[in-house]
C-alpha cells in the first residue's frame, strides 16, 4: 500500500510539473518585458547615465581592438591589461584631466620605485617595496584629509594610490624592467588618452556647464517664490489651491542642499579643457560665492514660507498696513533675481537688476516709516508680531538680493559677459522716497535681442 501511495503521488505531480514547464517560457518573456520597461524608464529619466555606460563600453572596445592588433603594434602582451584598468579608473561621468594626470604620475613613480627595489636584490626588494608603498600611500592618504586637497584632488589621489601600488608590486626581473616599464607606461598613456577622448567626443558632460546652469536655475527658483509670495500671503491668489499644491512655493528647497554638488562641480570644472563659452581660467570660484549668497536668501525664504500657513488667520486690517510696501519689495526682488538668472544663463550683463534693487530699497524705506508709526495700536499682539516678522524678513531679503547682484556683477566682469541689448517699449519709473504713495512699476515690454 505504501508503494502504491508513493506511486500515486508521483503520478499526480507529473501533470503539475509539465504545466510549470510549459508556462516557463511565458513567465520568462513577461519578466524580460518587465525588465525592458524598467530599463527604458531609467533611460528616459537618466539619459546621461545611459550615455556614460555606452561610453565606457566604447572605450573598452577600443582597447580590445588594440589588443587584437597588438602584433602590429608594440607587442604589449599582458601589459595591455593596464590600458583596461586605466580606462576603468579614469573614465568618469564628467570630462576631467585630473584623473589622467594622477594615473600617469603614479604609473611613472611606481615604475621608478620598482626599478630601485630591483637594483637592491631580492632581499633589498622585499624591504624597499613595502617602505615605498608605506611612505607614498600613507602620505597621499594623509593629504586626502586636508580640506583644501580633499575638495580639489580627492578622486585623483585615490587613483594615484591604486595605480602606484599596482605598478610597484609587479614581480618582473631587472632584465625585463626597462621593456616592461616602457610598455606599461605606454599602455597607461594610451588608456588615459582613449578615456579622455571618448569623454570629449561622445556626448561630453561638462561639469562647468552643469554648474553654470545650476546656479542660474537656483536663482530663478528664488525669483518664482518672490513673484508669488505677496499674493499668497495677502490672500490675493486663487483660494481653491492650498499652499502645498503650488510647486513654485517649494522649489527653493533644493537650493538649501546645493552646496556639496556645487563645490564638486567647481573642482571638476577647473580640470576641464576649454569648451564653448568657457575659456581657460574661467572664474569658477565666483560661482561658489554666488551659490553661497543664494543659499542665504533661500534660508530667508524658508522663514517666510512658514508664515504662509497662518496668513489667512491674520485680520486683513493688520496686514493691509504693510501690504503695499511688502508687495512691491517681493515683486521687485523677484524681477531682480529673474533678470539676474537670465543674465547668468546667457552670459550677458544688464543694468536692469540694479534698477529693481533701487526700487526695492525705496519700498523698504517706506515700510520702515510705516513700522515706526506703530499703526496697530489695540490689535492682537500675536498677529502684530507675526506681521512685523514678515516685514523684517522682507527687508533682509532686499540686502540678500543686492549681494547676489553684486556677486553676479563681479562674475560678469571676470568672465567678460557681453552687454545685453534691450529694446524698451516702455519705461521703468523709479519709486521716489518722498512720495507718500507708492506706485508699482510696470514694464510694457523688454525684449533682450540676445535671448530671442
Amino acid at each position: 500500500m505504501a508503494f502504491s501511495g508513493a506511486e500515486y503521488t508521483t503520478d499526480c505531480s507529473c501533470p503539475h510539473t509539465l504545466q510549470c514547464l510549459r508556462a516557463l517560457p511565458e513567465k520568462l518573456w513577461c519578466r524580460l518585458v518587465k525588465v525592458s520597461k524598467i530599463a527604458m524608464k531609467f533611460g528616459e529619466d537618466h539619459p546621461r547615465r545611459l550615455i556614460h555606460s555606452f561610453k565606457v563600453g566604447v572605450a573598452l572596445v577600443l582597447i580590445s581592438i588594440l589588443h587584437h592588433f597588438r602584433p602590429s603594434f608594440y607587442a604589449f602582451g599582458d601589459n595591455i591589461m593596464w590600458a583596461v584598468l586605466t580606462v576603468v579608473v579614469v573614465l568618469e561621468f564628467s570630462v576631467g584631466l585630473n584623473r589622467m594626470l594622477a594615473t600617469f604620475l603614479a604609473g611613472a613613480l611606481g615604475v621608478g620605485a620598482h626599478c630601485l627595489a630591483n637594483l637592491s636584490g631580492d632581499k633589498g626588494e622585499a624591504v624597499l617595496t613595502p617602505i615605498f608603498i608605506f611612505l607614498i600611500a600613507g602620505t597621499v592618504t594623509l593629504m586626502r584629509f586636508s580640506p583644501r586637497f580633499k575638495v580639489r584632488y580627492d578622486y585623483g589621489m585615490i587613483i594615484f594610490i591604486l595605480t602606484f601600488c599596482l605598478v610597484s608590486l609587479s614581480d618582473e626581473k631587472e632584465s625585463e624592467m626597462l621593456e616592461i616599464a616602457h610598455e606599461r607606461l605606454l599602455t597607461i598613456i594610451i588608456g588615459s588618452c582613449i578615456a579622455v577622448m571618448v569623454c570629449i567626443c561622445i556626448c561630453p558632460v561638462w561639469a562647468g556647464q552643469d554648474l553654470h546652469n545650476e546656479i542660474s536655475s537656483n536663482i530663478e527658483k528664488l525669483a518664482l517664490f518672490f513673484e508669488g509670495f505677496s499674493d499668497e500671503y495677502f490672500n490675493n491668489s486663487d483660494t481653491t489651491q492650498t499652499v502645498q499644491d503650488k510647486s513654485f512655493l517649494h522649489r527653493y528647497k533644493s537650493v538649501l542642499s546645493s552646496k556639496s554638488s556645487e563645490e564638486t562641480m567647481a573642482v571638476l570644472a577647473r580640470w576641464e579643457p576649454c569648451h564653448g563659452k568657457f575659456k581657460f581660467h574661467h572664474p569658477w570660484k565666483q560661482y561658489l560665492k554666488i551659490g553661497n549668497q543664494t543659499r542665504v536668501c533661500a534660508y530667508k525664504i524658508e522663514a517666510l514660507s512658514s508664515y504662509l500657513l497662518h496668513s489667512k488667520q491674520i485680520p486683513h486690517e493688520i496686514q493691509s498696513m504693510i501690504q503695499e510696501s511688502c508687495t512691491i519689495i517681493s515683486l521687485e526682488c523677484g524681477k531682480t533675481l529673474k533678470e539676474s538668472s537670465l543674465g547668468v544663463r546667457h552670459m550677458t550683463k544688464s543694468s536692469m537688476p540694479n534698477q529693481h534693487v533701487a526700487n526695492a530699497k525705496n519700498a523698504v524705506e517706506s515700510l520702515k516709516s510705516v513700522l515706526r508709526t506703530n499703526p496697530w495700536e489695540g490689535g492682537d499682539y500675536v498677529d502684530i508680531i507675526e506681521v512685523a516678522a514678515v516685514a523684517s524678513l522682507l527687508i533682509d531679503v532686499v540686502d540678500c538680493t543686492q549681494k547676489i547682484c553684486e556677486e553676479i556683477d563681479e562674475l560678469a566682469s571676470l568672465a567678460r559677459f557681453v552687454p545685453s541689448q534691450l529694446l524698451h517699449q516702455g519705461t521703468v519709473q523709479p519709486i521716489s522716497k518722498r512720495d507718500d504713495s507708492i506706485h508699482v512699476i510696470t514694464i510694457d515690454e523688454i525684449t533682450p535681442r540676445l535671448y530671442e
